[in-house]
């Protein structure tokens, strides 16, 4: 009888302490997830404010057709970037685009006084200040989530349940120096 308990007692805390290992993966993988889409609420603000901004310069600098186009095209294709890796690629030509855009705002003193310039601008500081804020939470919580399906005894219950590692947010190599802008 004594055994049957012993046994009944060990199935029962193992069966306990599955099912806690299981919830605690799976709260951090949903951690995971609701990191990247706090990135993606960041870059579609950003992405909503583009379209302005290439339209108030469009005004003051109808011939500079190429670099308008560029941002346009670089901001289709973050829209429709997939995964972390894919993103940051594309965010990384965007900030290229952008660059190149408030570069030819230099030359325009009467679109760099524009007030509806001046304040997309300031917005877009904001937005990818968040942004990068939202990378760096999504970062750690991948961090979290890869340490805990990597160690064990949470890597043997990951690997019967299917989790799997999940990518950082990785900057590209511009993005990894300081960064400098001038208005």
């Amino acid at each position: 009888m004594t055994t049957t308990l012993i046994v009944v007692a060990i199935v029962v805390v193992l069966l306990v302490v599955s099912v806690l290992i299981y919830n605690s993966l799976v709260r951090r993988r949903n951690h995971v997830e609701n990191a990247w889409s706090q990135i993606d609420v960041q870059l579609k603000r950003r992405y909503d404010l583009i379209p302005n901004l290439v339209e108030t310069v469009k005004g003051y600098a109808a011939h500079e057709r190429g670099t308008l186009e560029a941002v346009t095209e670089a901001r289709a294709r973050a829209i429709n970037a997939q995964g972390p890796a894919n993103q940051a690629s594309a965010e990384n030509v965007l900030s290229g685009a952008l660059k190149s855009l408030f570069a030819v705002s230099e030359s325009y003193p009467d679109l760099k006084a524009n007030q509806s310039f001046l304040a997309l601008q300031q917005e877009l500081a904001e937005t990818e200040d968040r942004a990068a804020y939202a990378r760096q939470y999504y970062n750690d919580a991948v961090l979290s989530y890869n340490n805990a399906i990597g160690t064990v005894p949470q890597s043997i219950f990951a690997a019967m349940f299917g989790f799997r590692s999940r990518e950082y947010f990785q900057a590209g190599g511009e993005e990894r120096g300081p960064v400098r802008v001038e208005f």
